[in-house]
Order: C-alpha cells, then sequence, then structure tokens
C-alpha cells in the first residue's frame, strides 16, 4: 500500500473538501482520462482508475472518516474496500447522472453518451397536439351590451381527405424507417461525445412512406376552410378571448387538435365612451334650460331617458344613471350611465334674439353666478 498516492492529492483537493467540489473535481480528471479520449493509452487508464477508487472511497462518509484516520490500511484485508468486485475504480458515469440526469435515467448525459439502459430517451416520437389558432373579430358596443352570436370562417390544418391521414396515396405505403429502425432518433460520435439526433430520414416519425400523398405531400393533413358559430357573451370587455375547444390545427399523426381562440375588439362607439361596466357620454344642453330649468333627454343602451335638470345648472354638471351602462359579465347587473352637459351656445341670433339678449343681459347688472363668484374670490390675489 506504500505505492498508493494520497486520494485526496489523487484528487487535488484538499482535505477539507465538499462533496460538491469533490464531485466537479472528479468529473474534471474522469473526462480527462476516459480511455475514449485516450485510446491505447496505459498511463491514462491507470490514472482513470485511481481516480475513481479515490472518489469511490471520499464520497462515502463512512469510507471517508475511516481513510481519513487509518489511510489506506483501512481497506487493507477485505475490509470492505472501494469499488469490491468492480475493477478497483468507480464507474464515471454515475457522477454524470446524478449531477445532470437526476438519478432517473433520460438525463442530460444518457442523451449525449447513450446510456440509461434501453434507449436513454430514445423512442418514436407518438401524436402529438395540434397548434392552437387566433382569430380577431371585431364587433359594435352594442354587441359588446347585449351579446352577439357570430358565424365565422378560417383555415386550419385537418385530416387529409384524399388519403383519409394516413399520408400514403395506396393507404398501405407506410414502412418502419431503415435509417433508425423506427426509433426517430440516430446516435452519431463525436469522438469522446455520441449525439442523439432526429432521425433525418423520417423526421423523427419512425416511419417512411413509399408514395406519398399528393394533396398533403404524406404529412396526413391538409388545409381546409372551417366554419365555427361563435357566442359572444353580453358585457364583454375589448380585447377580452373567447376559446373554441378542438377547433385549432390537426395534431401530427393523428394528435389530438389544438384550440381556438377569438379575439374580440370592440369599435369605438359615435356617442358613448366605456369605463368597465360604465358609460359615459357628452349631451349638449340648451341655455335656456340651464338656466330656468327643465327635463333633457338622454340617450342609452336601451334607446333613450329622461333627466331632470335644475335651474342654474352649470357647464359640465354630470348626471348619474343608476343601471343604464354595460351588463357586467356573467352576472345580472348593469354599470352606471354619467351623462356630462355641455350648454349650447347659439352661434346665429336674428336682430330681434339679439336685442332681447343684451336686455337681460342689462337687467342682470353685478349679478354673478356662484361658478364666477368663486373664480373671482380664487383671482384676486393676482389683482392685489
Amino acid at each position: 500500500m506504500a505505492d498508493k498516492r494520497d486520494y485526496y492529492e489523487v484528487l487535488g483537493v484538499s482535505r477539507d473538501v465538499s462533496a460538491e467540489d469533490l464531485k466537479k473535481a472528479y468529473r474534471k480528471l474522469a473526462v480527462k482520462y476516459h480511455p475514449d479520449k485516450n485510446p491505447d493509452d496505459k498511463s491514462a487508464e491507470g490514472k482513470f482508475k485511481e481516480v475513481g477508487e479515490a472518489y469511490d472511497v471520499l464520497s462515502d462518509e463512512q469510507k471517508r472518516a475511516a481513510y481519513d484516520r487509518y489511510g489506506h490500511a483501512a481497506f487493507a484485508g477485505g475490509m470492505g474496500g472501494p469499488s469490491a468486485g468492480g475493477g478497483g475504480f468507480h464507474d464515471p458515469f454515475d457522477i454524470f447522472r446524478d449531477v445532470f440526469g437526476g438519478g432517473g435515467g433520460g438525463g442530460i448525459f444518457e442523451q449525449f453518451f447513450g446510456g440509461g439502459g434501453g434507449g436513454g430517451g430514445r423512442r418514436r416520437d407518438g401524436p402529438q397536439r395540434g397548434s392552437d389558432l387566433r382569430y380577431g373579430m371585431e364587433i359594435t358596443l352594442e354587441d359588446a351590451a347585449h351579446g352577439v352570436e357570430r358565424e365565422i370562417e378560417y383555415e386550419r390544418s385537418a385530416s387529409c381527405k384524399t388519403c383519409s391521414g394516413s399520408g400514403s396515396a395506396s393507404g398501405g405505403g407506410k414502412k418502419t424507417c431503415r435509417t433508425c429502425g423506427g426509433v426517430g432518433q440516430v446516435i452519431s460520435s463525436r469522438g469522446f461525445f455520441q449525439i442523439q439526433q432526429t432521425c433525418p430520414d423520417c423526421s423523427g416519425s419512425g416511419e417512411t412512406i413509399s408514395d406519398p400523398c399528393r394533396s398533403c405531400s404524406g404529412t396526413g393533413r391538409s388545409k381546409e376552410r372551417t366554419k365555427v358559430r361563435v357566442k359572444v357573451p353580453a358585457g364583454i370587455e375589448d380585447g377580452s378571448r373567447l376559446r373554441s375547444t378542438g377547433n385549432g390545427d390537426l395534431g401530427i399523426k393523428n394528435g389530438p387538435a389544438g384550440d381556438l381562440y377569438i379575439v374580440v375588439q370592440v369599435k369605438p362607439h359615435e356617442i358613448f365612451e366605456r369605463e368597465g361596466n360604465d358609460l359615459h357620454c357628452d349631451v349638449p344642453l340648451s341655455f335656456a334650460i340651464a338656466a330656468l330649468g327643465g327635463e333633457l333627454t338622454v340617450p342609452t343602451m336601451e334607446s333613450k331617458a329622461s333627466v331632470k335638470v335644475s335651474a342654474g345648472t352649470q357647464n359640465g354638471t354630470t348626471f348619474r344613471l343608476r343601471g343604464k351602462g354595460m351588463k357586467i359579465l356573467g352576472e345580472d347587473r348593469h354599470g352606471d350611465l354619467y351623462v356630462h352637459v355641455q350648454i349650447a351656445v347659439p352661434t346665429k341670433l336674428n336682430a330681434e334674439q339679439r336685442e332681447k339678449l343684451d336686455e337681460f343681459a342689462k337687467s342682470l347688472g353685478e349679478q354673478t353666478s356662484p361658478m364666477e363668484e368663486s373664480f373671482f374670490e380664487k383671482a384676486k390675489k393676482f389683482f392685489r
């Protein structure tokens, strides 16, 4: 045992090295001295076995404790030495499986190096779900308020009618791919590494078609125009998405179809402006009604409504009509309608009207409205 080097020295680590750093050191040396990278190099083969033996001991807490106390003598005389019956070195693939593969097979290491017992993820691709599709639908604010049902037409991938989705013109031209043996994957060597790739001849399907269908070029799918009726619920908002399950593209190898998503766009309205479930609108109010008071007829999403206007109503006054807004989606309630009055000033007056209005203005004298009083009170400090 005197000819054996210290295990810590073999791995190039200190005696207080952590388990993680120990793994890193071993992995680096295992790759460096691996026989595949050093063919016919006996020296490298010996060092490969040496680092494997060192890691086998130091990676085990009990063996490491015994080694730290007794050195190589701890494993003399059949006392459970490193890698008993295993040729005296640690399996280099275990460390990579621990780090990359999660111990469950099919990890990155097995994909590159071809390990994993029985394929390492190499398998024939099965049916795959089809793609989802998007369709933009424009509706009016009235449609959004009351709900609407529309029939839309769009294009999607469906089963080829010529070959009934088989991809073969005769229906029986499918054969197992000779290049990959039906697994859909091929492995090529790049020096030390083995790289697993999709089979170039069958594109991963594991099958080739001797007489591809002309309509679908052997894919089993072709484009078709499809019509679907879509119900738009009352209260829907601009930018909302509706899903039509199973009306997207058909999947590969007769896989399930994806979904169709209808994106709803609500056109701007000439009168109303929407804010959540509420509506806002500006309504002109005559000077006479604003001054004397009266009734104002305003539009609503249903038809129209009357608003009682008090005498002396000022420009910009807002009236709230409860329950006259948009229907709340999924509920039996509505938002409110806010009416903002804009006092309409006449632009053309005849002589008689002008005379009477002038008399009216003179009769007011210094009398001011509450709005004017408030403004001039605030502005006094600028005239001092």
